[in-house]
């Protein structure tokens, strides 16, 4: 029992240490992130590319087969500011919300773990180290490309928030935005020179079961991601 308190305080003053002489720091592209505050900071979001809106929807295709090389953070971060990033003053963001009431919620699947976009201050929080992309492979009917992909995009729903204002419409309104938001994904995919396919057939309930998803969580995406085959 002495010799666990030793390491326990050990650690303890080590941490201390560490969080006193560095503080928190943006990730690198390719070193694992790292805490800053709630969440982990992504590098920031460019705003401009060499590839054209009409150059990305001729090569925007469904792409199945992926290399094991993963993606760089810079990669990932670019693909969540896509998807929900914030791009006004007063919060608005990258794809329209009926009432501007943004229902959806964003988690990206790696080896790492389960990461949980935040758009304000465009961070993650990792909600799971494990690696779920087998575990989804499943209630998704056993497509590998959702095994195979190097991350795997997730967008769910959360209707409460929209039937506050909109009733009974709020479920076509929050598909219809997921819609939205996956084309953003998609787009930003080609930019990228990677390649996406957007998959609908999976079982609900074991989808947010294998990642750990809230209640009203309802997932409307995923969205396996990586280097074209």
């Amino acid at each position: 029992m002495r010799r666990w308190a030793w390491h326990l305080g050990l650690m303890a003053f080590l941490m201390g240490t560490l969080l006193a002489l560095g503080g928190c720091r943006r990730v690198s592209l390719r070193l694992p992130m790292e805490p800053c505050g709630e969440g982990m900071a992504l590098p920031p979001p460019r705003q401009e590319s060499e590839v054209s809106l009409e150059e990305t929807l001729s090569r925007r295709r469904s792409v199945r087969e992926f290399t094991e090389r993963p993606l760089t953070w810079e990669e990932i971060g670019q693909l969540l500011w896509a998807t929900q990033g914030i791009t006004a003053d007063w919060g608005g963001r990258t794809a329209p919300s009926a009432g501007a009431l943004y229902p959806l919620e964003v988690y990206v699947a790696t080896a790492e773990g389960v990461y949980h976009y935040l758009p304000q201050g465009h961070r993650v929080e990792r909600v799971s180290s494990s690696d779920v992309r087998q575990a989804l492979w499943r209630p998704a009917l056993l497509q590998d490309w959702v095994r195979d992909a190097p991350a795997v995009f997730v967008i769910a729903g959360v209707y409460e928030r929209t039937e506050r204002k909109y009733g009974s419409r709020a479920e076509r309104y929050v598909k219809l935005e997921a819609g939205h938001a996956c084309q953003n994904l998609l787009l930003q995919v080609v930019a990228l020179d990677l390649g996406a396919v957007p998959v609908g057939a999976f079982y609900d309930d074991q989808v947010q079961n294998v990642l750990g998803l809230a209640a009203d969580h309802e997932p409307l995406y995923l969205v396996p991601v990586g280097h074209p085959r």
